[in-house]
């Protein structure tokens, strides 16, 4: 099973859209370097399926690849369906999925701005368990399924 990275994103703050950088190295036990949720315990990474964002677009909302605070927007792959442990591995690097969906406690930035969020129902988080350079375009597939 393969997809591809379609927006790398970063920002400097939790709680607001990412911008696309284009590729950015991923740290062991980190995430992203200098996004603002490396090294948060878990959820060191986040994707989300663009086929997520097409459904906001769906429903009006003028949003795109980074507008879910995720870190990298896929295509080709149905992340939801990934169980706790399958590892996905990007060129050098390597994921190890730790979380599916999350919790929303409140309503963050993203919500108030784009008017729903997909991320709580369809996003996925991983730990980086092999560090390297991801960019736009890279191709990524599950090597192991727990």
């Amino acid at each position: 099973m393969e997809g591809k990275i379609v927006a790398v994103c970063t920002s400097a703050n939790k709680g607001e859209r990412k911008t696309n950088v284009g590729s950015s190295r991923l740290l062991v036990g980190m995430g992203l370097e200098g996004d603002a949720h490396a090294g948060f315990a878990h959820r060191q990474v986040s994707l989300l399926a663009l086929e997520s964002i097409e459904k906001m677009r769906k429903l009006g909302l003028d949003v795109g690849p980074g507008d879910f605070a995720e870190n990298f927007t896929t295509e080709g792959m149905e992340l939801v369906s990934l169980p706790i442990g399958t590892r996905l591995k990007i060129g050098e690097v390597l994921l190890e999925v730790s979380q599916i969906g999350k919790e929303c406690h409140n309503r963050c930035a993203i919500y108030y701005q784009a008017g729903d969020c997909v991320m709580p129902k369809e996003g996925i988080f991983a730990i980086v368990v092999a560090g390297g350079m991801v960019s736009v375009g890279d191709v990524f597939e599950v090597i192991e399924n727990v």
